[in-house]
């Protein structure tokens, strides 16, 4: 342990002191969130030593085979948040309605949204994945809250966050005052704060996007990739790396750590999904943590954050990272829209390309 670190109850008393809007039982909110965390930390880390790995053998309300870590976490967040009196009602991605919180226990005047297990694709494999939460205030009746009390744009989230269960557990969090990063110290179970005030990059050498879908981009994306595949023999100029993890919280928290810009974007392989990101539990918060760094959040054509919510588990777009990457990318958005975009031709699958018999 080093001793004089600040941890995360500490942080979140000094900001609620500086910050009068964050009123209440703020802080006390955040400890049980921190606790849920905790929890789902130690079941991942135990993996198939505590069997927890493998399908659950239900599905969750978009139709997604849950994991058994799914449905272990969404508990972990039931089970440490909805008893504290700080909460109206909690939202996760892995519930069809919204909960709110038992008449037996007493109600606060928050909101919980909250994607209990991003990237569990990747449990059994062994790679990072982690958990993503929203703070809102709910603008109704605390006492009768409906799902309209969670549809607010990005703007009015009090914090979010994410844990990333690693090599090293961190939970990664904004209050509307920068982003900060703590690392749990399993010895005495504390998050210290070890990254202070976090910073995007504005400018990046790396992007990340899932290369399978290239056939259903829309052309402002191809061009932008095909740019960074061509390197330095291209109109960029210089050699990009390219990552893929299949967790958002680990291409964020890359993002956060190095630089970069991370794309899911429109696509036209399912009409019925304009975008694969769910809105409230993985883009808003996402979008606030890279926006309070520096970065900048985009669908493309709209600012994440501006975007009003039409339904519990809306599904958006998502460019987000350093800021100069993201605003190339919505400026080729808006060429295509008026009809300015240049021609493209593929790298990916050309004469010369990655995939090419040609050296």
């Amino acid at each position: 342990m080093l001793f004089g670190r600040t941890n995360v109850n500490k942080f979140l008393v000094e900001e609620q002191r500086r910050n009068p809007a964050l009123a209440g039982d703020f802080s006390m909110l955040v400890s049980d969130i921190v606790r849920s965390c905790k929890t789902i930390a130690q079941s991942v880390s135990r993996g198939a030593l505590a069997g927890v790995l493998g399908d659950a053998g239900s599905d969750n309300v978009q139709g997604e085979a849950q994991k058994k870590l799914d449905v272990l976490a969404n508990d972990s967040f039931l089970h440490h948040c909805e008893w504290g009196g700080h909460l109206a009602a909690l939202a996760s991605e892995e519930m069809d309605e919204i909960l709110p919180i038992p008449a037996t226990h007493p109600r606060g005047a928050y909101l919980l949204v909250f994607d209990p297990l991003d990237g569990s694709s990747n449990i059994d494999v062994n790679l990072s994945v982690g958990s993503i939460f929203s703070i809102l205030r709910c603008r109704g009746d605390i006492k009768n809250p409906t799902e309209a009390d969670f549809l607010q744009p990005g703007t009015q989230q009090v914090a979010a966050g994410y844990a990333i269960y690693g090599p090293a557990t961190m939970l990664v969090l904004s209050v509307g005052n920068g982003v900060h990063g703590f690392t749990l110290d399993r010895e005495i179970g504390e998050f210290l704060l070890t990254h202070p005030d976090l910073k995007v990059a504005p400018a990046t050498r790396e992007f990340a996007i899932n290369t399978s879908n290239e056939r259903f981009w829309e052309p402002p994306v191809r061009r932008y990739v095909d740019e960074c595949l061509a390197g330095k023999t291209g109109e960029r100029g210089k050699d990009f790396n390219m990552r893929w993890i299949a967790s958002m919280v680990a291409e964020v928290h890359r993002i956060l750590m190095r630089g970069g810009v991370f794309m899911y974007p429109r696509d036209t392989k399912d009409p019925s999904k304009p975008g694969r990101l769910r809105l409230l539990y993985e883009a808003n918060p996402m979008a606030m943590i890279i926006e309070q760094a520096g970065g900048r959040a985009s669908t493309g054509r709209q600012d994440i954050l501006q975007l009003q919510p039409e339904s519990l588990h809306q599904r958006v777009p998502v460019i987000l990272g350093s800021r100069e990457e993201v605003e190339r990318l919505v400026r080729y958005h808006s060429d295509y829209d008026r009809g300015e975009d240049k021609p493209f031709t593929s790298p990916l699958f050309g004469t010369r390309s990655l995939f090419s018999n040609d050296s």
